[in-house]
């Protein structure tokens, strides 16, 4: 039975202290009821004796101590589960926002999840295509991989997230593929914005979409991501499907944990953050993986934006340590036009040498790959010694790498967010550039893919 107190103490801000309560548990969820029967939700944050403080979902106007009660649910924040879900669009505590029907659930689960056995889990190695040059052919994604894309203020990443949230796909096979895909602290813009994308696409018939606007309480900031991967659980390990997460901006994520922390009169970290960051944003990424005996598995692409460009920042330092590699957006490409403006020499995925290669994407892929990075560094170099020394100062082998360099970002890096690339004619673009370069230059590839593919006359011919 639901208990029922009306012994609220304080309100403040956010959060309100209740006294004399008993039997509740942290994180359990309870409803206010003030004086003209309106109702709204609430989560105990913390249990001191019999007193409880709970962080309210909704405004805290017109809550009166003396005249409210609050009802206890004995249970903590779930979501409703079943296969409709895909093509919906809910908010960040799982209500629809689309003028559909609540789902009917199979299931109702609790948001948090349980730990995966590190021993259960099984080793990412099977390629996933997002269509996109610079992440497939040179940060090539993994099932079952965590890779962050570092944005900053003003680059496009909300194009780039909706750009792979529409064509990313598993090769080879017949399994089905989802996307599960989550925004936290957007404006109503960059909502409609995600939501007309995948409806004129078509790609929404395969996703589910949480959205939390920037408008709305930090309490469901913080729910957000954890209803996305209650959703892509169910998805990937009961119904078998491989699921892609995309969880935007991360940031905002972390900065409503820090207002929540703060609002407790928590001792507060770096750069004001709660010392507990990593092991919450880790109980996050962590969600992501494959499982050894499942046939499904959940992938995972987190976006966050750093604070004045700084790699070194809280959330990007501890997210790299958690996941495996990161994509970077870069200002200066960006400023030159190139789009998606991905800068590939800093970027990793740590993984993707396990997830290219014969029956996975092309025998050459690997070697491709690594000269197209020897070259490409080699060529900044040299263009930035012809700013300070004139081009005139390089050999005519720096020369030729520079050249390289510009036409490679301009043909390989740069395409539209509407251009979806297989990864057969990424390789391709890639043996293109490569052309450029005298075939003795291409010390990191072997001589029988040089043989199949240097773009000579004789290949050329071959191809046709």
């Amino acid at each position: 039975m639901p208990r029922q107190y009306r012994t609220i103490e304080e309100v403040a801000g956010p959060l309100m202290l209740v006294r004399g309560v008993e039997d509740v548990a942290y994180d359990e969820m309870g409803e206010i009821e003030l004086p003209n029967g309106e109702k709204r939700r609430c989560r105990v944050l913390e249990i001191n004796g019999k007193d409880a403080l709970v962080q309210l979902f909704e405004s805290a106007i017109g809550i009166s101590p003396e005249d409210s009660q609050v009802r206890f649910l004995g249970k903590g924040l779930d979501l409703a589960l079943a296969p409709d879900m895909l093509g919906r669009v809910f908010n960040g505590m799982g209500t629809p926002m689309d003028d559909a029907p609540p789902v009917i659930p199979e299931f109702r689960r609790d948001i948090n999840g349980s730990p995966l056995n590190p021993a259960a889990r099984d080793y990412p190695n099977e390629f996933i295509e997002t269509g996109i040059s610079a992440i497939d052919g040179l940060n090539t994604l993994v099932r079952g991989q965590k890779l962050p894309i570092f944005s900053a203020s003003g680059l496009p990443h909300n194009q780039l997230a909706a750009q792979i949230a529409r064509q990313a796909k598993v090769l080879g096979d017949d399994e089905e593929f989802a996307v599960v895909f989550a925004a936290m602290g957007i404006t109503y813009e960059d909502a409609d914005f995600f939501v007309s994308d995948f409806r004129r696409t078509g790609a929404i018939e395969r996703t589910v979409l949480f959205l939390n606007l920037a408008d709305q309480p930090p309490i469901e900031r913080i729910s957000t991501p954890r209803m996305a991967l209650t959703c892509a659980e169910y998805l990937a390990f009961d119904l078998d499907m491989q699921v892609l997460v995309i969880l935007t901006d991360m940031t905002y994520y972390a900065e409503a944990l820090r207002e929540i922390s703060a609002a407790r009169k928590e001792v507060p970290g770096r750069r004001g953050y709660p010392g507990y960051l990593y092991t919450d944003l880790a109980s996050i990424y962590e969600r992501a993986g494959r499982v050894k005996g499942k046939k499904g598995s959940i992938t995972m692409m987190p976006i966050l934006t750093m604070p004045d460009d700084d790699k070194t920042h809280p959330v990007p330092d501890l997210t790299g340590y958690i996941t495996e590699g990161q994509i970077i957006l870069d200002r200066a490409l960006n400023n030159s036009g190139i789009r998606p403006p991905i800068d590939v020499l800093p970027s990793l995925s740590r993984l993707k040498d396990k997830g290219i290669g014969e029956g996975k994407t092309r025998g050459d892929h690997a070697d491709v790959m690594n000269q197209l990075f020897a070259a490409y560094s080699r060529g900044k170099d040299a263009r930035e010694l012809a700013v300070i020394l004139g081009e005139s100062a390089l050999s005519e082998m720096d020369q030729l790498y520079a050249h390289f360099s510009t036409a490679f970002e301009q043909k390989y890096l740069n395409q539209s967010f509407q251009e979806d690339r297989g990864i057969e004619e990424t390789l391709a673009i890639g043996w293109e550039l490569l052309g450029m370069l005298p075939a003795s230059e291409l010390k990191r590839i072997d001589q029988k893919w040089i043989d199949r593919y240097y773009p000579t006359k004789e290949n050329t011919q071959t191809e046709e």
